[in-house]
């Protein structure tokens, strides 16, 4: 996720966290050996964040997508849909891809940890939002049709989870369908549904 030689103490304790968490489960592991691990002292470790809740809740807003998303939103689109849909899936999967610990943390223990819940759903909402802000905004330009854009924008994103899972891991179920390929042509449809 970064240069461990450039990590601050904070970055190395949620990143040794995120692995361990995704190895072994949260209630398995430690603090003491996330700070042994981090090659920090387990005071460091509380001084940072506090609790083992508080840490992984920061790697969660630290490493998710939302804040990349947004500014993905805000400064690379070029108000055409076909290059901007194939821009914010290529950016979707890859960031999904690097943050893949993080999605498994959170199917293991989002039942355990309701507040985990809550933090998880913050970033899918969150690019809910933008993708729906987007097509309204095309459609008021008469770059796309009328739609229900929220719901057009979920379809997307429905999309691109469902594409996610089946890469998530080695063992792709349909190894034959690269994944640059879906996405080309799932944008294609899109697009030549949505435009006027």
């Amino acid at each position: 996720m970064s240069n461990p030689s450039k990590q601050s103490t904070r970055e190395k304790l949620m990143l040794t966290a995120i692995d361990l968490f995704s190895l072994k489960g949260y209630k398995s592991v430690t603090t003491q050996e996330i700070a042994l691990t981090a090659g920090v002292s387990e005071k460091t470790l509380f001084r940072h964040f506090g609790t083992k809740q508080n840490l992984l809740e920061s790697a969660f807003d630290e490493y998710h997508y939302a804040a990349e998303m947004t500014r993905l939103f805000e400064e690379k689109l070029v108000w055409n849909l076909h290059s901007d849909l194939l821009l914010v899936s290529r950016t979707y999967h890859e960031l999904m891809h690097k943050n893949r610990k993080l999605f498994m943390i959170s199917l293991k223990e989002m039942n355990h940890l309701p507040e985990l819940r809550t933090r998880t759903i913050r970033h899918p909402q969150q690019l809910l939002e933008l993708l729906t802000r987007y097509l309204q905004t095309m459609y008021e330009q008469g770059k796309v049709i009328q739609i229900n854009a929220e719901l057009q924008a979920f379809s997307f994103m429905a999309l691109n989870y469902g594409l996610f899972i089946n890469h998530m891991e080695d063992n792709v179920h349909f190894p034959w369908l690269s994944l640059e390929d879906v996405i080309t042509e799932s944008v294609w449809t899109f697009t030549r549904a949505l435009t006027p």
